[in-house]
């Protein structure tokens, strides 16, 4: 459970300094988070599916 929120928040914190860095406005901030915070929640749910059926 732990595993797609940790990604869903790294996610959005990475996103949203990397729009930052390049010079973005809250709107880009905003954006960027959200799509990062997506990615990498998914990536975080497949790692949990994959874990919890090696255990069994």
């Amino acid at each position: 459970m732990i595993y797609p929120l940790t990604g869903l928040v790294f996610g959005a914190l990475l996103g949203a300094w990397r729009a930052k860095s390049r010079g973005g406005t809250l709107p880009d901030l905003l954006q960027w988070g959200a799509a990062f915070g997506i990615i990498f929640g998914i990536l975080g749910l497949f790692l949990l599916i994959a874990i919890e059926r090696s255990m069994t």
